[in-house]
């Protein structure tokens, strides 16, 4: 088996909820927008943000700036905002330091994912980076994990392992593509019925030491 392993970014090696919350506070305030008004535009960046997202908004809001203006603030906001903390900083690593390659496979835009992957210190650690934006995949598209292994210098099926919050894009998708998954529980039980990662970790910290711990066999 390959020393491959693919991670999400958000809710999986960076925390995306917190640094959004605030972003979104704080914008809201700026522009003397209702509670309201906070909670539509939350929702609006949830699951899915992108320059689209905010041609809406402004025309919903009546906001002064561009599109193009208001998305540049919230790559910004949001990569001062993400942290990776040092245990999994340390971790990949290590687990670079003892043969894995070590690939981040997250869906998004690519501006946004790049700015955050450097602000945290991750981008300069990692062999590979497939952001769907400019792979033309999402997860849980298989096409999607094919161009990130192949990235990581392999092809499917790889024996490679995919670490990741996400029951249906990532741990789904990922089983589709053949990987072997970790899930990232963050601390709740596992509820989708019918599909069963092959390892659980809280953090992703935990998931790089569940990684560095398998046998030569395993691996």
């Amino acid at each position: 088996m390959s020393r491959l392993v693919l991670m999400d970014l958000d809710n999986t090696l960076i925390d995306r909820r917190g640094p959004l919350a605030n972003w979104v506070v704080e914008f809201a305030a700026a522009r003397q927008l209702s509670a309201a008004a906070a909670d539509r535009i939350s929702v609006a960046l949830r699951e899915r943000a992108s320059a689209e997202t905010f041609e809406d908004l402004r025309s919903a809001f009546g906001l002064a700036e561009s599109a193009a203006e208001l998305w540049g603030a919230y790559v910004t906001g949001m990569a001062r905002g993400v942290v990776c903390s040092p245990e999994v900083l340390a971790r990949i690593d290590l687990l670079r330091s003892t043969g894995w390659t070590v690939g981040v496979l997250t869906n998004g835009a690519t501006d946004i994912q790049l700015a955050k992957l450097a602000a945290t210190g991750l981008l300069d650690r990692l062999d590979a980076v497939c952001i769907s934006d400019e792979a033309g995949a999402r997860k849980p598209d298989v096409e999607a994990f094919r161009v990130a292994v192949a990235r990581c210098g392999y092809e499917l099926p790889a024996g490679a392992w995919m670490v990741g919050d996400n029951p249906a894009t990532d741990i789904a998708g990922a089983a589709a593509a053949g990987l072997r998954t970790v899930w990232i529980s963050a601390g709740s039980a596992w509820a989708t019925p019918g599909l069963t990662p092959d390892h659980i970790a809280e953090t992703a910290a935990e998931a790089a030491d569940f990684l560095l711990g398998l046998s030569e066999g395993m691996r």
